[in-house]
């Protein structure tokens, strides 16, 4: 369970820097080289390389040298365990809206009750 959630904290770690999730958003049309990936930021391949080490080490790309090309594509198996924690956090979420409409009715059941006049009053008034 700690290695699924040091895993899960690579993968947030890795996509919270928007050059990263520019990366992955690319690779979802298809692999890349490194080059053909780095040519629209404006950094030096060093510091982008180290963008594409972080992606690697959270598991959300793969990459392969031949030759003198590195060629990076998506694993998006590494986005199963995001993907769990958001359906956990969303039932929580759900579960606990649903509890507090239930309250919030309950408290306008009551006030409508406490506004209406009780017919006790009604007949003390009429006589």
């Amino acid at each position: 369970m700690a290695n699924q959630s040091s895993r899960l904290d690579q993968v947030f770690s890795a996509l919270a820097d928007p050059t990263r999730r520019a990366i992955v958003m690319r690779l979802c049309a298809g692999e890349a080289s490194v080059g053909e990936l780095a040519d629209p930021f404006d950094m030096a391949l060093p510091s982008f390389m180290k963008h594409i080490h972080v992606l690697e080490t959270s598991g959300l790309v793969l990459s392969e040298k031949s030759g003198r090309v590195r060629t990076c594509r998506l694993s998006p198996n590494a986005l199963l365990g995001a993907e769990d924690w958001f359906q956990q956090q969303r039932a929580i979420w759900e579960a606990r809206l649903d509890r507090f409409e239930a309250y919030v009715m309950k408290l306008k059941k009551e006030r409508a009750a406490a506004k209406r006049p009780s017919r006790t009053s009604k007949r003390k008034g009429s006589e």
